[in-house]
C-alpha cells in the first residue's frame, strides 16, 4: 500500500469534468508539461462515448484568448469516458473533480474512485462553494486523509490565483505536494483558506459587485459612472463593476448569489444586500448576458456597419449611446482615494458605500474565512485583479479615518476595524513588509521557499545606480539586477545611459547582470512620445545619436566579459524585446509575449533586433542551406509585426532559444534567472560576432515581391510597402551580393539608416501619432 505522497511527485494529473473549468485545468496541466487523462460521462445515445471530453479538447484548441501555450500541449490529454476509462486514473496521482456543483454527485463519483485509485493519491475538488467537510461526509478515512479543495479561477491559465482548503484528516504530505506541484509547475500563487462558504475571494467579491449593482439603482448612477468610481482610482481593472459583470456573464450573477444565500449564516451581512433585481431577469431572459451574448451593460451597434458602444439605463432597461462620464474627483482620486469617497453628491455616496462596506465585510471574513488580512489581500489582487487588496486601500484611507465615517454614517464596524484604528495594517520593520495580526501584534510576510521579489530587497537596500528611468540593484551572491522604471517601462536615452554605467560598474564589481522588473510588462519599447517630439521638431540628429547609442550598448550588453540573463515577463516589444535578444541566456516567465514590432508604427528594428534574429534564424537546421530562407524567415516575422502568445511559442519563432527556461510562477522567475546567471559564471567567455552570407539585390527584390502580392490583395498598404522595402535592403545585407560577408556592424549601420529614412516620412509620423493617441496601429 502506497503511503502519503511527497512534493514533487506528480507526474501524471486525471481531470473528471470536461466543462469550461475542468477542460481548462488539464489544458493547463498539459503547459507544464504532464500527462492528463480528461474524462466526462458518456453522452445519451452517442456513438463517440468520449465525445464529451474530445469536443473539449478540440475547443480548447480553437479557444481565444488561447487555452494551449503551444500545440504540443495538447497531445498530452487522453481524453475519455466514465465508464470505460476509470481504471486511467489508476496511475495518476492526482485526480481533479470538477463535476456539477452538488454534493450528491461528487460523493457518488467519490465512491467510484475509491475502487480505482491508488491509496495515497491526491484527491480535490474544483468546487466553489462547497464546504469540504459536506463533500467528505460519509467517505472512508483514506479517502479523507487524500481529499482537498483546490479553488481553480477561470481562466485557468491566466488567473493566478489558487484557493487550496485542507481539512482535519487531509495528510501534510499529500496537501504539500499539491500545493507545490501547483506553485512550481502550474504557476499558481497558492491562497490557503479555512472551510467555510465562498472561501475568500467569491466570498467578498460576490458580496462586493451584488454591492455596487444596488448601490449603482438606489443612488441614480450611470453605468458608466459606476465604473469609472469603482475602478481604476481604487486599483480595480477599469472594467469596473458592470464591465466586469458584462466579462464573466450576467446569468452567474443569481446563481452564485442563490449559492451564497442557502450556505450563509442569517447573521452574514450578505444577507442585507441581497435582493432581487429585476433588470437583471429581464436581460437574461433576452440573451443579454454580458459579451458572450447579445450584450449586457454595454454593448456594441454594429448597425449600418458601424461599432458605436451602447450602455444601458438601469432605470428604464434600455440602450444609449455611451457617456463618459465627467468626475473630477475621480482624478483626484490618485492623489488621495479620501478625496473620492468625500466628495459631495452620488459620486462620493456611491464610492463610500461600496468601498467602505467592502473592506468593512472583509474584515469580517478573519478568521472564519482567512487566517490573515494579508490572505485576503492576496485573494483579491489575484483573483479579481485589484492592484490593491482592502486592507492596503484601507491603509489608504487611514483606519482611524475609515472607522469614524463608518460610526458617522450609521454603518457597522466590525471588531477587527475597531481595534485597528489608529494603526496601520502594514508596515516595514528591520527591512521586512510586515501586517497586522487578530493578536494586534505584527508578523513577517513569509515568501515560499524559492521565491525572490525585487519589491522586498528594496525594502531593505539602496539601488548601486539610479536615475528617472532604471535602476541596478545588489541581489546577492555577486549577482546585480537591472530594472527598468520608467512608464509602461518605454526605453528612452536614460535606460540606454544607466544600462551603459551598470555594464561597467558589473564588469567590476559582480559576476553576473540579470535583466529583470516586477511592471505588468517587461517593457513595451522605445519611448515613441519623445521619438514623435524630436520629430516633430526636426530634431533628426538627436534620433540618430539615440539609436546609435542603443547599438553600442546593446551590443556592449552582448559583449560584457561577465554573462547577462534577461528574465523577461507580459510584454517584450521593440526594444524590449531587443534587449531580450542580446542576453546570453533567457530565463522567460511562461506568460511571455516577444514581438519586435516597430513595422507597425512604420519603422524597422533599430537595436539590433534584424541581425539577431538573422543568427538565430540562419542556424536553424531545418531550413534549407542558403541565405534567403533566413532572411525570408526573419522578413516574415518582422513586417507583419508578429508577437508570440507565449514563452513556449517565443521559442518556435525564435525570440527565445532551444536552451533558455521558463519559469511557470511569475514569484519565482527572478531567483530562477539569478541561478541560471550564476550557472553561467565559472569559465564564462563572450560570444563571438556573427557574420553573415546575405543574397543582396536580388533577395530584396524576392522580398519586395512578396509585400507586392499582400499588397494586390488588400492585405498591405501603400506604406507598408516602403517599410517593407527598407526592412529587406537590411536582412539582405544591402548592396552586398552572395558572395560578400556581411558584419555584424555593417548590418547596424544598415539598420539605422533604414530606421532615420522611415522615421523622415510623413507616413510613418502619422503613424506614431495615432498609435499614441488610441493604441491601435494605422493602416496608411
Amino acid at each position: 500500500m502506497a503511503g502519503p505522497m511527497h512534493p514533487g511527485t506528480i507526474g501524471k494529473v486525471g481531470v473528471i469534468g470536461a466543462g469550461t473549468m475542468g477542460a481548462g485545468i488539464a489544458a493547463h496541466v498539459a503547459n507544464a508539461g504532464v500527462p492528463v487523462v480528461l474524462l466526462d460521462i458518456v453522452p445519451s445515445g452517442a456513438h463517440n462515448r468520449n465525445a464529451l471530453a474530445e469536443a473539449a479538447v478540440a475547443n480548447l484548441r480553437k479557444a481565444e484568448p488561447a487555452a494551449f501555450m503551444h500545440d504540443a500541449a495538447a497531445k498530452l490529454i487522453e481524453p475519455g469516458n466514465l465508464e470505460d476509462d476509470l481504471g486511467k486514473l489508476a496511475d495518476c496521482d492526482w485526480i481533479i473533480e470538477a463535476v456539477v456543483e452538488r454534493a450528491d454527485i461528487k460523493r457518488a463519483l467519490y465512491r467510484k474512485l475509491e475502487d480505482v485509485r491508488r491509496p495515497g493519491t491526491a484527491i480535490s475538488s474544483n468546487t466553489s462553494t462547497i464546504a469540504l467537510n459536506v463533500l467528505t461526509n460519509g467517505m472512508s478515512a483514506s479517502f479523507r486523509r487524500d481529499f482537498l479543495i483546490t479553488h481553480f479561477f477561470n481562466p485557468p491559465r491566466y488567473m493566478r490565483l489558487l484557493e487550496v482548503v485542507s481539512g482535519p484528516d487531509s495528510a501534510p504530505d499529500t496537501v504539500a505536494a499539491v500545493v507545490e506541484f501547483s506553485d512550481v509547475a502550474l504557476g499558481k500563487s497558492v491562497v490557503r483558506c479555512e472551510d467555510s462558504p465562498g472561501f475568500i475571494a467569491n466570498r467578498l467579491g460576490i458580496y462586493w459587485l451584488q454591492l455596487a449593482l444596488i448601490a449603482a439603482i438606489d443612488q441614480g448612477l450611470t453605468v458608466e459612472e459606476a465604473d469609472a468610481i469603482i475602478g481604476p482610482p481604487m486599483g480595480i481593472p477599469k472594467t469596473g463593476v458592470f464591465g466586469l459583470m458584462d466579462l464573466v456573464g450576467i446569468d452567474l450573477g443569481p446563481h452564485v448569489n442563490a449559492s451564497m444565500r442557502a450556505v450563509l449564516p442569517k447573521s452574514d451581512a450578505f444577507h442585507t444586500i441581497d435582493r432581487d433585481v429585476p433588470l437583471i431577469g429581464r436581460m437574461i431572459e433576452q440573451g443579454l448576458t454580458g459579451r458572450k451574448g447579445k450584450g449586457g451593460f454595454y454593448r456594441l451597434d454594429r448597425s449600418d456597419g458601424g461599432r458605436a458602444k451602447l450602455a444601458i439605463d438601469l432605470n428604464s432597461g434600455q440602450y444609449r449611446p455611451e457617456q463618459r462620464p465627467v468626475l473630477p474627483e475621480v482624478e483626484a482620486a490618485g492623489r488621495d482615494l479620501r478625496i473620492l469617497l468625500s466628495a459631495p453628491g452620488k459620486t462620493g455616496a456611491y464610492a463610500f458605500r461600496v468601498l467602505a462596506q467592502t473592506i468593512a465585510y472583509a474584515a469580517t471574513l478573519i478568521p472564519r474565512a482567512a487566517a490573515s488580512i494579508a490572505d485576503v489581500d492576496a485573494a483579491m489582487r489575484l483573483g479579481y485583479n485589484w492592484k490593491w487588496g482592502p486592507f492596503e486601500l484601507a491603509d489608504k484611507l487611514g483606519s482611524a479615518w475609515l472607522v469614524e465615517q463608518l460610526i458617522a454614517q450609521n454603518m457597522t464596524v466590525p471588531a477587527l476595524l475597531t481595534d485597528a484604528a489608529g494603526k496601520h495594517f502594514y508596515r516595514v520593520e528591520g527591512g521586512k513588509r510586515q501586517y497586522l495580526g487578530t493578536d494586534g501584534a505584527y508578523h513577517d510576510i513569509v515568501r515560499a521557499r524559492g521565491v525572490l521579489l525585487l519589491e522586498d530587497i528594496k525594502l531593505a537596500a539602496k539601488p548601486v545606480l539610479k536615475n528617472s528611468s532604471a535602476a541596478l540593484w545588489d541581489i546577492g551572491d555577486g549577482v546585480a539586477c537591472f530594472e527598468f522604471t520608467s512608464k509602461s517601462n518605454a526605453l528612452d536615452e536614460k535606460t540606454i545611459e544607466l544600462l551603459g554605467q551598470s555594464i561597467e560598474v558589473a564588469g567590476a564589481k559582480f559576476k553576473a547582470l540579470v535583466i529583470y522588473n516586477e511592471g505588468a510588462n517587461f517593457s513595451l519599447g522605445a519611448n515613441l512620445g519623445l521619438a514623435l517630439f524630436a520629430a516633430n521638431i526636426a530634431a533628426w540628429g538627436e534620433i540618430e545619436k539615440s539609436i546609435a547609442a542603443g547599438q553600442r550598448t546593446y551590443k556592449a550588453l552582448k559583449y560584457a566579459p561577465f554573462p547577462v540573463v534577461a528574465a523577461p515577463a507580459g510584454m517584450a516589444l521593440g526594444g524590449g524585446c531587443e534587449i531580450v535578444l542580446h542576453a546570453d541566456a533567457v530565463q522567460a516567465h511562461a506568460e511571455t509575449y516577444l514581438g519586435l514590432v516597430e513595422c507597425g508604427v512604420g519603422l524597422i528594428p533599430g537595436w539590433g533586433g534584424c541581425s539577431e534574429m538573422l543568427s538565430r534564424w540562419k542556424a536553424e537546421p531545418k531550413l534549407l542551406r542558403g541565405p534567403m530562407p533566413a532572411s525570408g524567415k526573419v522578413f516574415e516575422g518582422i513586417s507583419t509585426a508578429d508577437v508570440s502568445k507565449s514563452a513556449h511559442q517565443a521559442m518556435e519563432k525564435k525570440f527565445l532559444r532551444p536552451t533558455d527556461g521558463i519559469s511557470m510562477n511569475r514569484d519565482r522567475l527572478l531567483a530562477d534567472a539569478k541561478k541560471r546567471a550564476l550557472s553561467l559564471v565559472s569559465g564564462y567567455i563572450p560570444p563571438k560576432p556573427p557574420e553573415f552570407a546575405l543574397p543582396g539585390r536580388s533577395g530584396r527584390a524576392g522580398l519586395n515581391a512578396t509585400a507586392e502580392g499582400f499588397h494586390r490583395r488588400g492585405i498591405a498598404t501603400d506604406h507598408d510597402l516602403v517599410v517593407a522595402d527598407a526592412l529587406a535592403e537590411v536582412l539582405c545585407g544591402g548592396e552586398t551580393d552572395i558572395i560578400d560577408t556581411v558584419t555584424e556592424q555593417q548590418l547596424l549601420d544598415l539598420e539605422r539608416r533604414a530606421f532615420m529614412r522611415l522615421a523622415r516620412t510623413e507616413p510613418t509620423l502619422a503613424r506614431i501619432e495615432h498609435t499614441l493617441e488610441t493604441g491601435r496601429p494605422l493602416r496608411n
